[in-house]
């Protein structure tokens, strides 16, 4: 941590140095013949709005102008999460190419950028992790903005941007062509990569099918948690498997890196036997599994922000590769290529780390970007290497074992047949002695027949009584059934019809779910039909009982169009207080109704004035209701959904 800061600090006083000498913001040359450019600390200035507040027309103000900073690090980070970024690029066009500005980092929730229509104003377009991936300009993983290159000389672009982590400003100018060939060959990359994962997952998967070895199990968990991670932080995974759910972009990566280390570490335990071979390592794995989950939960049910602290996954990965170095030393051969797989993940864990803070600057950018992912693979491989000369370890300790077991066969052969000499002798001596008890079998034999006998019939009673019991059990059951049946009837008329205490009329309707599904029955009671679209097919929506239009995805709460609509009350409170107003016609003073059902006089005063108001609109309609009663007070007169 001390060589760290120390780094940092030189690196930010070297920045700064080089920011006081340069005070005015360099224009980037974007020429015919440039294909792409990628922005760096010197060409890039930025605002930190704490309050988010600064509108682009502070910003691009002249009085603004001398406000803007250079990053300290070689691309911007936004240090502060909770403050809005203003970033600005100085561009100098000269008849380049159709071209796009792009943001590398996926993770960033909100990017709104202010690109000059050479009028002296901005067009504004949105993009960003926290909307739909639909709204994108181009469906690709990263944000892309257009460059409106029928300008031409000098001009700003603001970039205002605001994440909920710790995000790298990368800012990139790339030709349409250029793009389009980088899109390609990146997701090319990325079909190799998740396709070795499934082919290293459906090997593994199958050689744990066939010896039933548990490492083989942990390792394709591994794997598969291993791709999942890297799907979600490539933004792969909000591309294809939840576009239309944005906030779970903010933790889901935090679910496949736990799995990752907590299988990682299981793995390392079935693989190097650290039980037995390094006991006092297994029982730290078992410390770090635990602490690992605890953190796990509290990231999940306390803050997800927790989730961004990736750095901790160092503990894990470590753990896992100075258990494998010790294991090594110790004589177990596997451990070796277990040891290199994962010195390749440790270096490319370092490379990233250092790639993120701006140190790597020498290292290719592909390189320093995927850098776990390559390191991943490495691991996968040699991972593979480990368990397949483990297989062979095993193999060559089974065919020992064979051979000890054909000479102990041998050995039995020769036993066997002494101990079937002496069985032969003992087995005559034996069979006269049945020949004389045998007579006494049969006459037991017969006795025992004739039991049989009694008892079969005896059998053939109880079968004949068991029939009758079964018939009246039959006609006791529909007896219950109608009693059943009965009571309800009784219930729901006295409900409907007679004034009962609070406690009669919550068997009724005891909790929320009864209410609502009384509410959904007697709402659609003559079919659903969307009133946006008229659409007649619906499925469950995001609520207990509500209904979500199949096309247009307009969904259609329980309470729309009720009485009971913008309910601040328990909902079967409010429906015992339009019972008491039906039964009551109206009369029960908002006292009565608030000692009835203990709540403040004011809001039972406002709920019987709504009823009121209904009762008095659908005067001759609720006094011929009959057996509806009070529910016919429910339903607004002009229900949409049955328009």
């Amino acid at each position: 941590m001390y060589l760290k800061n120390c780094i940092r600090t030189f690196f930010t006083v070297l920045f700064f140095a080089i920011g006081f000498s340069l005070h005015a913001q360099n224009a980037v040359q974007i020429k015919q013949n440039t294909d792409e450019h990628i922005f760096h600390s010197g060409e890039v200035e930025f605002i930190e709005d704490p309050g988010g507040n600064l509108t682009i027309e502070q910003v691009s103000s002249p009085g603004y102008s001398k406000k803007y900073l250079v990053p300290k690090d070689y691309y911007g980070i936004n240090y502060h999460v909770k403050s809005v970024y203003w970033y600005r690029i100085k561009v100098n066009l000269q008849n380049p190419e159709k071209g796009i500005f792009e943001f590398f980092d996926q993770t960033i929730d909100d990017i709104v950028a202010y690109l000059p229509d050479g009028k002296g104003k901005f067009l504004m377009q949105k993009e960003g992790a926290k909307f739909d991936f639909s709204k994108r300009l181009y469906q690709h993983k990263n944000f892309e903005f257009p460059a409106n290159v029928a300008l031409q000389g000098e001009h700003l672009y603001y970039f205002r941007v605001k994440s909920s982590q710790n995000a790298n400003i990368i800012i990139v100018y790339r030709t349409i062509a250029r793009f389009i060939q980088y899109a390609l060959t990146e997701y090319l990359t990325f079909g190799f990569f998740y396709g070795m994962i499934l082919i290293f997952s459906f090997h593994n998967l199958l050689m744990f099918i066939a010896v039933r070895r548990r490492q083989y199990l942990f390792y394709v968990l591994y794997i598969l948690s291993v791709g999942l991670y890297e799907m979600s932080v490539d933004g792969i995974a909000f591309q294809y498997l939840w576009p239309n759910y944005p906030s779970w972009n903010e933790y889901a990566f935090g679910v496949p890196l736990y799995a990752l280390s907590v299988f990682g570490l299981i793995f390392t335990k079935e693989l190097l036997h650290v039980k037995t071979k390094a006991p006092h390592f297994n029982v730290a794995i078992k410390v770090i599994i635990a602490l690992r989950t605890a953190f796990f939960l509290l990231c999940l049910f306390y803050n997800q922000a927790f989730f961004y602290y990736k750095f901790i996954e160092f503990v894990p990965l470590s753990a896992a590769f100075f258990t494998g170095i010790y294991i090594w030393y110790r004589g177990f051969r596997p451990a070796r290529f277990f040891v290199l797989g994962y010195a390749f993940l440790f270096n490319g864990f370092i490379i990233k780390v250092l790639f993120i803070l701006g140190y790597t600057r020498f290292v290719p950018g592909a390189l320093g970007h995927y850098s776990l992912g390559f390191s991943f693979i490495l691991e996968m491989v040699f991972l593979s290497f480990a368990i397949g000369d483990q297989v062979r370890i095993l193999k060559h300790k089974k065919e020992k074992a064979q051979q000890k077991i054909m000479q102990q066969m041998a050995l039995n052969v020769a036993l066997k047949d002494s101990i079937n000499k002496e069985l032969e002798i003992q087995v005559e001596r034996r069979t006269k002695e049945v020949v004389l008890k045998s007579s006494e079998v049969f006459e037991k034999s017969a006795i025992i027949e004739a039991q049989n006998e009694e008892l079969h019939s005896k059998n053939i009673l109880l079968e004949k009584q068991s029939e009758e019991i079964s018939r009246m059990n039959v006609l006791l059951e529909k007896d219950n059934v109608n009693l059943k049946t009965n009571i309800e009837t009784v219930t729901n008329a006295r409900v409907m019809s007679t004034e009962l205490s609070f406690e009669e009329f919550s068997l009724k309707y005891p909790d929320q779910e009864s209410c609502y599904k009384f509410l959904s029955d007697l709402k659609w009671r003559s079919g659903y039909k969307c009133i946006k679209c008229g659409n007649e097919i619906y499925c469950g929506g995001r609520i207990a009982y509500s209904r979500r239009c199949t096309k247009c995805s307009y969904e259609e709460s329980v309470l729309f169009n009720t009485i009971f609509k913008n309910n601040r009350i328990p909902i079967n409170k409010a429906f015992y207080l339009v019972y008491l107003m039906y039964t009551s016609k109206g009369t029960i003073s908002s006292h009565k109704l608030s000692e009835k059902l203990d709540i403040r006089q004011s809001t039972c005063w406002s709920y019987s004035i709504r009823v009121k108001k209904v009762m008095f609109e659908r005067k001759k309609e609720w006094k011929g209701a009959g057996k509806s009663g009070w529910s016919s007070l429910i339903l607004e007169q002009q229900n949409p959904s049955h328009a």
